[in-house]
This record gives C-alpha cells, sequence and structure tokens, in this order.
C-alpha cells in the first residue's frame, strides 16, 4: 500500500487496518517458520506497510 492511499483513510479505520495488518504478519512469519512461503518477499513488503501505517498515525498524533 502507497502512502497517498493510506493519507486517504481515516483514523479510526487506520487504527484498526493496522492491528489486522500485525495479526496477519504474524501468522504469516509463524507459517514461513513451519513450511516456507512461495514468496518470501510478502513478509518484508507487510512489514514496511505496517510501519507507513503506524508512521501516519503517529504523524496524525502530533498534527493535533
Amino acid at each position: 500500500m502507497k502512502i497517498a492511499e493510506i493519507r486517504n483513510i481515516a483514523t479510526s479505520e487506520l487504527a484498526e487496518r493496522v492491528a489486522t495488518e500485525v495479526a496477519n504478519y504474524n501468522q504469516m512469519v509463524l507459517n514461513h517458520a513451519v513450511s516456507p512461503l512461495a514468496n518470501p518477499a510478502q513478509i518484508k513488503s507487510l512489514r514496511r506497510t505496517i510501519a507507513r501505517m503506524k508512521a501516519e498515525l503517529r504523524q496524525r498524533e502530533l498534527n493535533k
């Protein structure tokens, strides 16, 4: 997800999306430990998406 898309999401929805993406990330890492994923780069991509979302939430918090 690109930063422009993240900026268009409402704050409450963004917080919910972060929670679901973190749960998805944890499940993906666990699955990868048991049996390798076809595309392990997905883990890196998801981790960076979560970081972008958290950065945007923090920026909104500071701008209040």
